[in-house]
């Protein structure tokens, strides 16, 4: 890429490999398990993190927080996670996994992980992988701390 600044290279890089990377991770969840790869991410994230409030995954995954309660209302339509009353705030709910959901979770990353194995691990391996991951860490942080990338809603 002559021509073309270290930042720009980097875009590059990043933006195709994302796509790439989370358009097949999505392929494959979809084909084993019916699901897309961000519904795949909010119940990771709430397995991680039970009774979460929407806002809190609209945060993380840097999404409108109507874009992240519509997500919720599908999984919750599916039987996958329900709201409870948030005892420390009325206007919101707490948002955890169902037993379904927690099963879901569990099978669709164990999908998940051998996906990864397959496209990163054996193009990259494991010391390269983690060489990569305190840059980008980096990077996310400082995109985190202004606030670089939040929608508006």
């Amino acid at each position: 890429m002559a021509g073309t600044s270290a930042n720009e290279q980097l875009f590059d890089h990043l933006v195709r490999a994302e796509t790439r990377l989370y358009n097949a991770v999505g392929e494959r969840l979809k084909a084993e398990h019916g699901i897309v790869a961000s519904q795949f991410e909010f119940l990771r994230y709430l397995e991680r993190h039970p009774r979460s409030r929407v806002a809190d995954l609209a945060v993380h995954f840097a999404v409108g927080i109507g874009a992240t309660s519509k997500g919720i209302d599908r999984l919750e339509t599916r039987g996958w996670v329900r709201r409870a009353p948030n005892p420390e705030d009325r206007r919101s709910s707490l948002v955890e996994l169902t037993p379904p959901g927690r099963d879901l979770a569990a099978a669709a990353g164990e999908t998940f992980r051998a996906e990864l194995a397959a496209l990163i691990g054996s193009a990259l391996g494991e010391e390269q992988a983690a060489a990569v991951i305190p840059v980008l860490a980096a990077l996310r942080g400082a995109l985190e701390e202004r606030n670089a990338g939040l929608p508006a809603g």
